[in-house]
């Protein structure tokens, strides 16, 4: 089954010591290449969260490059065209969608965009506000 992962996700399993580490991590277990997607720039994304949480000691730039690698090395990068960014772009203003929820809306294309079965994601209710009733269908927690 291919299934599409969001940052929330994807630092949670990583980071031990978060709320939903246990359930994030079990889903990306079996994690390959061939299984296992997410946005380009949620590898932006997942570094800036882990580099900014509010832990001591802090997470180093250096431990959250490792972290992206990580993701790399199992996880196929799903990115978009310019075309295809304005689309999503154009398609969050019809729907009023403002802010950061452009992010999670350019990540429910490249779920799309990668034929995901299953998308990971912890904001549930972000997702369902911008996915259309084909990709909501497949919105799930670890």
């Amino acid at each position: 089954m291919k299934a599409f992962f969001d940052s929330s996700v994807l630092v949670a399993a990583f980071y031990g010591q978060h709320v939903h580490h246990e359930a994030s991590m079990a889903v990306i277990a079996t994690a390959s290449k061939k299984t296992a997607f997410c946005a380009a720039h949620t590898l932006a994304e997942a570094y800036s969260v882990m580099t900014r949480l509010p832990v001591r000691p802090r997470i180093s730039p250096e431990q959250g490059l490792l972290f992206v690698e990580s993701i790399r090395e199992r996880f196929s990068v799903v990115a978009l065209s310019e075309k295809e960014v304005y689309e999503v772009i154009t398609t969050a203003a019809g729907r009023g969608a403002g802010g950061g929820k452009i992010y999670d809306a350019m990540i429910l294309r490249c779920a799309e965009k990668s034929k995901a079965e299953a998308i990971y994601t912890w904001n549930l209710d972000n997702f369902r506000q911008l996915a259309s009733n084909e990709l909501a269908a497949h919105l799930r927690t670890p």
